[in-house]
């Protein structure tokens, strides 16, 4: 069981050691052998940036001759365990995989997940619908350093993080519901991204620039002093857009602004992290929502502040948090013609408390949890009508008339246990929310894993959860669409069943899902028209869709596989297959729900051509079930499209140089009906970093 190793004096003795900076062995309290390594030549091998806690092993372990200690804990339970620990399959990105992919953004990063669809309505992260699993984009949580930044506005515009791709330490993907780790809105999964500042004085600066007035330039710089550190990164990003409108105007162009501030403190007692962050963004929406109109435009300005504690000591570690979301989000549907069609304003905020903890004892690690969110949002055309309007900031005479303000209360429990080679862990989330009275509501999960030796390991789950409805499915009546207000939050059950090999460079996993969703909410067409003769989408209750699924992936680590030659790094592929059963209704054409990924492969080949010369290309084939009407009325099915990607890239220890190229075949495509996509884009861009 778990059992305190600080005041051990056996010698733990290591035939393995991971040559990371994160390496944990001087967090162990223990006389540590490596090689011809001692303890003291391992003082400053420490993972204070990372979220690990290796205080705490199944003591099974340690009868063992051989122990591989994992480097970093991963977010697939409410209490912290290793990624080897897990009794649920987290999948990692880390930065090592982030430096390799050629992306511009976290959202074209994420289509490298088989399991997870990118639905992007232009590049370079201007709007992006992402969905795991064959669900919706309103039907997963992203997270930030594990707090929660979705919108209840709507999540079109969720996937819009304040931090650039080269401030992320990694991202974890936890696939299936995940109410008992991460809250009732990661009803079919979540996606944190992590962010750690560097760990030594340090100063880096980088810029690119590419097909189409692409340029995206930014730096960091982290300062060290004792027990503090602190870190202030800023980028900016800019694009004239790969599209015209009728009128010969651009209607894809992109600009944004970002900056991010982190920081922690740290002693024998506590750990105390904050961050602070901002994101503002400029960007032609063509034909984003209407096909109708090509010249639609978006501004979006997001703020993310967040202060979170750990204890080190003590029975019952604990865990608390506050945060603030701000989000204003303007929409036109002619660019700059606020008399053609009025603008639509958006001001949401979202303030959150929550406290976790666990603690050991004979039966294992037990956690448990509470939340507090308050949702409030004011808008001029989504909610009841306000009391009191209140002015929208920046125009002359527009007011927000109408809003919602909602609070969601909820309480975790979870307890694990780890014997030998088994982890089971059981939990449970009791939800409720202020919206239409809402009872409380509990939703359970079990899961199982089981460890064979040091390679195999097998699991199961069953998981449970619910997700609310979002503002815009319960107030959006304008401009040909119909929203009830009185929608019930859909819901969600899954089964997952998988085993997952990992040994001397080659690993693989296979998996087979099954979900259950009940009272879906999706737009429908119904056949229904307007005065004008348009279609009227409406918000519904869809009713009953079962899916099903498989999943499987194979790596290889050809430095580990075959270590005399060179050239060959790496290589994965994977691929996800989907099948949903629903009632047909005759007549009646799904918005989101039945447009699908049915078939998805993503591979990736490593190489190190000379020296310090490496060539990463990824190539990634999609299948979509469903189908879009064009502006004639004409319907067309989504069909099926590969896109190869490529980075050359020179690697040095201070400074890296690269060429990268996206959609190299030149392919046309569309993610999302009626919204063309880029054709070849390539960029180039340097990189320098220097210790202070």
């Amino acid at each position: 069981m778990y059992k305190t190793i600080f005041n051990k004096r056996r010698s733990i003795r290591f035939t393995q050691f991971v040559n990371k900076g994160y390496a944990l062995f001087s967090c162990l309290g223990k006389e540590v052998i490596v090689g011809t390594l001692s303890v003291a030549s391992l003082t400053y091998a420490k993972a204070e940036g990372i979220s690990t806690d290796v205080t705490k092993l199944d003591s099974a372990h340690f009868n063992e001759k051989e122990y591989v200690l994992d480097e970093v804990n991963v977010t697939g339970s409410r209490a912290p365990l290793t990624q080897r620990q897990q009794a649920r399959m987290v999948t990692v990105l880390s930065r090592e995989d982030i430096q390799a992919t050629p992306v511009q953004s976290v959202n074209d990063l994420l289509k490298r997940i088989v399991g997870v669809d990118v639905r992007q309505r232009g590049p370079i992260g201007a709007q992006t619908d992402v969905t795991i699993r064959g669900g919706n984009h309103e039907q997963i949580t992203f997270l930030l350093n594990g707090i929660n930044i979705g919108d209840p506005q709507t999540a079109h515009n969720v996937a819009d993080f304040p931090v650039d791709i080269s401030e992320i330490e990694r991202i974890e993907v936890l696939e299936g519901p995940a109410g008992s780790v991460y809250g009732t809105a990661s009803m079919l999964g979540a996606i944190n991204i992590v962010t750690r500042p560097k760990r030594l004085p340090s100063l880096s600066v980088y810029a690119e620039t590419g097909s189409f007035g692409y340029v995206r330039s930014g730096g960091r710089i982290n300062a060290v002093s004792g027990k503090w550190n602190n870190q202030l990164s800023a980028s900016f990003t800019r694009s004239d857009g790969y599209n015209r409108n009728k009128a010969g105007g651009l209607n894809t162009d992109f600009r944004a602004e970002k900056a991010f501030y982190q920081g922690n403190y740290t002693d024998d007692d506590v750990l105390v992290s904050w961050h602070a962050g901002l994101s503002n963004k400029d960007f032609g929406s063509s034909t984003n929502y209407s096909a109708k109109y090509d010249d639609q435009f978006e501004h979006t300005f997001k703020t993310y502040t967040a202060v979170q504690g750990e204890t080190k000591r003590g029975v019952i570690k604990w865990k608390p948090a506050v945060y603030w979301n701000h989000n204003y989000d303007r929409f036109e549907l002619f660019r700059g013609r606020p008399g053609s069609y009025p603008f639509n304003y958006h001001r949401t905020d979202c303030y959150g408390i929550n406290l976790n903890s666990y603690f050991d004892w004979s039966l294992g690690r037990t956690a448990f949890g509470a939340e507090l969110r308050n949702e409030d949002l004011v808008s001029t055309n989504l909610g009841t009508p306000l009391s009191h309007p209140k002015h929208v900031s920046g125009t002359d005479n527009v007011m927000y008339k109408v809003g919602v303000n909602r609070t969601n209360l909820q309480f975790i429990l979870e307890h694990n246990l780890l014997i030998g080679g088994l982890t089971m862990s059981a939990g449970l989330v009791a939800v409720k929310n202020s919206w239409a009275e809402m009872h409380m509501k509990v939703y359970p999960s079990v899961n199982a894993s089981y460890r064979f030796g040091d390679a195999w390991k097998l699991y199961a789950s069953y998981n449970t959860s619910l997700r609310m409805p979002s503002i815009t499915e319960l107030f959006y009546s304008v401009g040909g669409h119909k929203a009830d207000p009185n929608l019930k939050p859909e819901e969600l059950s899954a089964v997952e069943l998988g085993v997952k090999y990992a040994k001397h460079g080659l690993s693989g996993s296979l998996s087979g899902f099954y979900n259950h969703y009940t009272n879906l909410i999706d737009w429908i067409d119904d056949g229904e028209k307007d005065a004008g003769g348009a279609v009227v989408w409406k918000s519904v209750n869809f009713g009953t869709i079962d899916a099903w699924g498989t999943e499987m992936a194979l790596n290889a680590d050809f430095r580990q596989l075959l270590p005399t030659q060179k050239l060959l790094k790496t290589l994965g592929i994977s691929y996800c297959f989907i099948q949903q059963h629903h009632k047909e209704f005759a007549g009646i054409h799904s918005l989101y729900a039945l447009e699908y990924l049915k078939n998805k492969v993503v591979g990736s080949l490593q190489l190190n051509l000379w020296k310090r010369l490496d060539l990463g290309v990824d190539y990634r084939f999609q299948h979509r079930m469903g189908s879009y009407k064009d502006p004639a009325g004409k319907l067309h099915r989504y069909g099926s499209y590969g896109i190869l990607d490529a980075k050359l890239s020179w690697n040095a220890p201070k400074w890296n140089v690269y060429l990268a190229g996206n959609n190299l075949l030149d392919r046309d495509y569309v993610d999302v009906g009626n919204v063309k996509q880029p054709g070849v884009w390539i960029v180039a861009g340097a990189r320098f970093d220097v210790e202070l």
